[in-house]
């Protein structure tokens, strides 16, 4: 089991807030309260776009949540497992620093069958929550810093956001460079956790500089520099080679270890560059740069029961013979574009990221469980194995999107959207010194190394989509939507696999696949809303999701050939059947929804029959359904 977050802590926290030029002006931020309001202790209510127009929570007729960013940041929340368990109805898997940068484990209405074991390497399937900076769509788990707000879309959201949201869609909007405002803050944060004998340091800063009426830049910076809590036990001491140390020589069947305290340490730098352009009041360009990086000491894991010598582990302490370092850097640029055409807006957004990473795993209790230490490796004296993984994705996304002024007859939203991804992953496995011990005990033959296992999966997947939405404004109290999104899109996958620590044609293959593959379909939305009174709104919604299936990286030939249906996966679906009301009472504002969701051919991790590969199949159907309640009072 993985320890929980310590909770004693004991802070000394810094803030500094300086106002380089006191002239403000131009257009309000949108979660922003007037004079009046901050005078009063009142707070108006977030503006959201999740329907691609500006609207308030309460006036959109599904269940959507949004926290404004400024209480993000006075509740201390910067990263996203905090955020999402303070969401009604969502929820995460804490994997730690080590792992949440790989694995989008984010949870809405019960829609995630992934197995905490499935946290160490780049999956075949797409997440069942999507997730989006702005306008792209991406996982990259970026420290919450500097937001505008968070908006979170329950059920599936498959006209207007596409593949992957099944569940929900999560949606970072970063603030905006501020128009006719030069400001800056620093805060800085100094920590001790209990169960560490070290610090914690964590940092950011804000810098807002107008140029000019018409154009501003932002700049973001923050770090984490956090010593661990995990302690290792058990590690190998290693030799110059990094090879676990033999004292009394390589055939001799002794080995060495140490204990390491505060394994898990966390080192993270982050910034955003944007730059604003108004010009006038109908185009506005908005450029935008993240980039983070990752540094993790080890994993954030505890072992229970006792060590191979009897003794029970303590809080907190691990049994892992070796470190397990990660390390990761994320790259993300964006333009979008606004054009007022006086009957509706065009947006255009683009972007490009590189999200890529690097991993060290212990391998060794594989081996053992299978026996495999004793009958390929001749009971080899200091196993040690180790898994060194890696992944990288980067994509061009483009869409297009024109939106009507709203307010007639019919309300309308068109779009088009492209993306070409390209995802590698690869994994070395090594059983570190099997070969120096194995030509000095048995003779230099036909052991040609340490690794034993070497796979590269690399995948190109394209997609294009047409999408709208039509809004019906039947009465003033009572509005019909419908919406569609036509998708295609295709992918290929290029696997190498070499199984084995022996010269080929003694217990090792290898092989070179290649899958090709697609699919199109179109998705469709329904929903009714009734303006109960002027403080009430009654729903019903019925919505389909998508989430595409690819192809597994499994060899289909050799001594650990597979059977063809382990070759693909394919798409799996989900129709959503929701009512809802919520409304305003006194200071009250609420949300109560029931939610019935059938989801249809469900893709799951896996792993093959023969040699246990990493695998995605389909398996049946399953439903969740459940009565969500959310209470927000104002002051």
């Amino acid at each position: 089991m993985r320890p929980a977050q310590p909770v004693h802590r004991k802070a000394l926290s810094a803030a500094i807030t300086a106002a380089l030029v006191s002239t403000v002006s131009g257009s309000p931020a949108m979660a922003q309260t007037d004079a009046d309001d901050d005078a009063s202790g009142v707070t108006e209510e977030i503006i959201v776009t999740a329907t691609r127009r500006e609207t308030t929570v309460q006036e959109i007729p599904y269940n959507i949540s949004a926290i404004d960013g400024d209480e993000l940041e006075a509740s201390q929340i910067i990263t996203n497992t905090d955020l999402m368990r303070s969401i009604a109805g969502a929820s995460v898997v804490d994997r730690g620093h080590r792992n949440s940068g790989v694995i989008n484990s984010i949870m809405i209405r019960g829609l995630n069958v992934e197995s905490s074991a499935f946290g160490d390497y780049a999956l075949s399937t797409v997440p069942t929550v999507s997730t989006y900076i702005n306008e792209t769509p991406i996982f990259a788990n970026f420290l919450i810093k500097d937001l505008e707000r968070v908006e979170v879309l329950r059920g599936p959201q498959g006209t207007l956001y596409g593949s992957g949201s099944l569940g929900g869609t999560v949606r970072y909007i970063t603030k905006a460079p501020q128009l006719g405002e030069n400001s800056g803050e620093f805060d800085l944060r100094y920590s001790t956790t209990d169960g560490s004998s070290g610090n914690n340091l964590n940092g950011d800063v804000v810098l807002n500089f107008a140029l000019g009426d018409t154009s501003a830049i932002r700049i973001v910076a923050g770090m984490i520099d956090n010593d661990g809590i995990v302690d290792g036990r058990n590690l190998y001491v290693l030799d110059s080679e990094g090879l676990p140390a033999a004292p009394d020589g390589v055939a001799a069947d002794t080995a060495q270890y140490e204990v390491v305290k505060d394994l898990d340490t966390v080192d993270i730098d982050y910034y955003r560059i944007s730059a604003l352009f108004e010009p006038t009041d109908t185009f506005s360009a908005l450029f935008t740069h993240h980039n983070q990086e990752d540094d993790i000491g080890g994993r954030r894991h505890a072992t229970v029961g006792n060590d191979g010598w009897g003794n029970p582990y303590n809080e907190y302490e691990i049994g892992s013979i070796q470190r397990e370092p990660s390390s990761r850097e994320v790259e993300l640029t964006s333009l979008e574009m606004n054009f007022d055409l006086g009957f509706a807006t065009l947006t255009s957004s683009t972007s490009a990221y590189d999200h890529s990473g690097d991993s060290v795993s212990e391998n060794t209790g594989f081996y053992a469980q299978l026996n495999w230490l004793e009958f390929y490796y001749y009971n080899y004296p200091r196993p040690m194995a180790s898994a060194i993984r890696t992944y990288e994705e980067d994509a061009f996304v483009q869409e297009l999107r024109l939106v009507s002024d709203g307010g007639e007859k019919v309300d309308w939203i068109i779009g088009a959207f492209y993306m070409d991804q390209d995802q590698v992953a690869t994994q070395l496995s090594e059983l570190k010194g099997w070969e120096r011990y194995f030509d000095l005990v048995w003779g230099d033959c036909f052991c040609p190394g340490d690794d034993d296992f070497r796979y590269n999966r690399d995948e190109n997947f394209k997609e294009k989509a047409l999408f709208g939405e039509f809004t019906f404004n039947i009465s003033e109290t009572f509005r019909l939507t419908t919406g569609f999104r036509y998708f295609d899109n295709d992918y290929d996958n290029t696997t190498y696999i070499s199984v084995g620590i022996w010269d080929p044609g003694v217990f090792r293959t290898e092989d070179t696949e290649i899958f090709t593959g697609g699919h199109s379909d179109t998705l469709f939305k329904l929903n009714a809303s009734w303006d109960l009174d002027d403080d009430k709104l009654f729903y019903a919604t019925w919505s389909e999701g998508f989430r595409r299936g690819g192809a597994n990286a499994v060899p289909l030939s050799g001594i650990w050939a597979n059977d063809p249906i382990w070759q693909r996966y394919d798409p799996d679906e989900v129709d959503n059947y929701e009512i809802g009301i919520k409304g305003t009472t006194g200071n009250v504002d609420y949300t109560a929804s029931l939610f019935y969701v059938d989801w249809q051919n469900v893709q799951l991790n896996d792993a093959s029959t023969n040699g246990g590969f990493f695998a995605a199949i389909n398996g049946g159907d399953a439903s969740t359904s459940g009565l969500e309640l959310e209470l927000l009072g104002h002051t």
